[in-house]
């Protein structure tokens, strides 16, 4: 028993030995991280603590005979923070990379998402692209064997130093934030920055409506640095025009988008200096066939329509006043909502000039008939007092029985049928006009008196002739109004197009 309780207790007191071994080379393992070893020095002379180093900056093992030396990448080490790797808290980062020395190469790139609208009335664009700066600040540079870059999301950001880019002539713009801040950080071991972020802005755009709608837009995102002048900033394009990607999908439902491409120059403030400014440039040409059918179209047919009063009886005065009045009202409310659509100019677009041509050539249509019917009332006048002149010479003049005599009696359009048969007495002569000039509508009846026709005026019905006259300016409305509206036509669409 004494034997076996001995063994015990030598037992019990390797455990314990053992175990604080173990607990102290856990302990020494990560609290002496910076201790290295010279290759090359054997292992005997290493000590033990040095020899359980695995993650902490150095491996060793056995390489013919002599102690080696791996060193691990700074950036699997789980231990050391971000800040501490990039030695964050070491460095003032509100002030510029190399400071009081020369100018900051920023490079720039941009990859558009998409051009989301375009407004002529309020003249903007809005558009969603990713934007990404290019710049090297070795305060930010770490050791690394592998070369590998580390990536972070927008938390590191306020934290060091990053150019101030702004959108020139920018209405609106902000960061999408869903499900984070779509902000992204790379920075690679030799200190050189990537950083990009995800953006829609609507800016301005110097539209130019004198062709609306065969109009092209040639729209500008500029980009440029808030504080840094050229001499602390140099903002460029990183690759030239290779630097501006766009998606092959992006479209737009009036526009064809042309080309996009890039430029930059110096921009001049007299308070602060001079900036690098960089250009965004596209052209959009307007689809037109979206116009064709809403406002050519509509007005070329409501001109069309005003001729059709040309055909109309000039004495149906409600048919041919109420197809005039209603293609003018028409015109009215194609061009009220043309124009609600647009800013208000104050020059001339060119549908401006094509839906005024065809309100002046629809309302010059009801001008024609206004013409028309005074013409005809004036005439119709002039009728009436001949005719009563002559029927008191009639009253007054002696018997001709026996003897040939004519006389010509005009009547007008409301005589009815039954008073010019109750004409007996008198034959159907040859018919005359007395104006060869006035086409005025009118009905010339001969009355003949004749000594041999008193058998014939007893036996037959006394008939005579009506020849109704279409007026002058309706005759000549048929062929001017069409043939002018079509050369102008011709001349619009071959100036425009």
């Amino acid at each position: 028993m004494p034997y076996n309780a001995r063994f015990l207790l030598l037992l019990l007191c390797l455990i314990l030995t053992a175990e604080s071994r173990r607990q102290g080379s856990r302990k020494r393992r990560w609290s002496e991280p910076e201790e290295t070893l010279k290759p090359g020095k054997p292992l005997g002379e290493t000590p033990d603590a040095l020899v359980l180093v695995g993650k902490t900056g150095l491996e060793a093992g056995m390489v013919n005979g002599h102690l080696s030396k791996k060193i691990i990448d700074g950036t699997k080490t789980r231990k050391l923070k971000t800040s501490h790797l990039l030695r964050v808290d070491e460095h003032d980062f509100t002030m510029r990379p190399a400071f009081a020395g020369p100018a900051v190469p920023v490079g720039v790139d941009v990859q558009v998402e998409s051009l989301d609208s375009i407004s002529e009335v309020d003249m903007d664009f809005t558009m969603t692209l990713y934007l990404r700066h290019y710049w090297k600040d070795e305060r930010l540079a770490f050791p690394s064997a592998t070369n590998k870059s580390m990536t972070f999301d927008g938390r590191l950001v306020k934290k060091i130093w990053v150019p101030d880019v702004f959108f020139v002539h920018s209405k609106r713009s902000f960061i999408h934030d869903t499900t984070t801040d779509n902000i992204m950080l790379r920075v690679f071991p030799d200190g050189h920055v990537l950083y990009s972020l995800r953006v829609t802005v609507t800016a301005a755009c110097n539209m130019d409506f004198s062709r609306f709608p065969l109009d092209s837009q040639t729209c500008t995102l500029e980009l440029e640095s808030y504080a840094y002048t050229d001499e602390d900033l140099m903002l460029y394009w990183k690759s030239g025009d290779e630097s501006l990607s766009t998606d092959d999908r992006i479209s737009l439902s009036q526009f064809l988008i042309q080309k996009f491409h890039t430029t930059s120059r110096l921009a001049f403030y007299s308070s602060t200096g001079w900036y690098n400014r960089l250009y965004i440039n596209f052209t959009l040409r307007r689809h037109i066939f979206f116009f064709l059918l809403q406002t050519y179209f509509p007005a070329t047919l409501m001109v069309m329509l005003s001729w059709v009063s040309f055909w109309i009886d000039r004495r149906a005065v409600p048919a041919r006043v109420s197809l005039g009045i209603t293609t003018v009202l028409t015109m009215s409310t194609i061009i009220t909502g043309v124009n609600a659509s647009m800013p208000r100019v104050s020059y001339i677009k060119a549908v401006d000039i094509y839906l005024w041509v065809s309100f002046v050539f629809v309302f010059l249509s009801v001008l024609e008939y206004a013409a028309v019917n005074y013409l005809t009332t004036v005439r119709d006048g002039k009728d009436r007092k001949l005719r009563d002149k002559m029927r008191e010479q009639s009253q007054t003049l002696p018997c001709t029985c026996g003897m040939p005599h004519t006389k010509t009696m005009m009547l007008d359009g409301m005589y009815s049928e039954a008073d010019a048969n109750s004409l007996a007495g008198y034959t159907r002569a040859s018919m005359a006009v007395e104006d060869p000039s006035d086409k005025q509508e009118q009905m010339v009846v001969h009355l003949a008196l004749d000594n041999e026709s008193t058998e014939t005026k007893k036996k037959g019905v006394r008939s005579f002739r009506i020849i109704q006259n279409t007026h002058t300016i309706d005759t000549y409305s048929r062929m001017i109004f069409p043939g002018a509206y079509i050369l102008f036509n011709l001349i619009y669409w071959c100036v425009y197009c």
